[in-house]
């Protein structure tokens, strides 16, 4: 977006992007690198670098590469409170199992959620037995 009211758009406009692709050679983008080889280890050193939060907007498959690899600090999610059938999940089969601490919540006036999320080591609960009709932890 070029719109100089627009102060999102302005803001974002002059920052440095790391797009990863297959396909794209030549951004039309201002302050855009592209990452086209080995996007996990690129952005292992990029974290390593000083400078701002990375983010990753729009691309599912790089987030479950990154949470994969354990690049990922922190889960910024917002929840719409639709149901429009069937759609690309963050999480899926086969990946690494991880805890989360909730770090920040909050609803908006239309119903929507925003949860922050860092992740943790995976721990399941406490075990439960019943005895005598009552549940007793292990």
């Amino acid at each position: 977006m070029t719109d100089p009211d627009n102060i999102v758009a302005e803001k974002l406009n002059g920052l440095t992007k790391y797009v990863a692709s297959r396909t794209l050679t030549d951004p039309e983008w201002q302050h855009t690198t592209v990452l086209s080889d080995d996007v996990v280890e690129r952005v292992r050193a990029l974290k390593e670098e000083p400078g701002d939060e990375l983010q990753i907007h729009g691309s599912c498959q790089l987030a479950r590469d990154l949470h994969t690899a354990g690049l990922i600090d922190e889960y910024r999610l917002i929840v719409f409170p639709v149901v429009v059938g069937e759609g690309k999940r963050i999480f899926t089969d086969g990946m690494p199992a991880s805890g989360f601490t909730v770090t920040d919540s909050r609803t908006t006036s239309t119903g929507a959620t925003y949860t922050a999320l860092t992740p943790t080591p995976f721990t399941t609960g406490p075990e439960f037995t019943v005895e005598d009709g009552k549940e007793t932890i292990a």
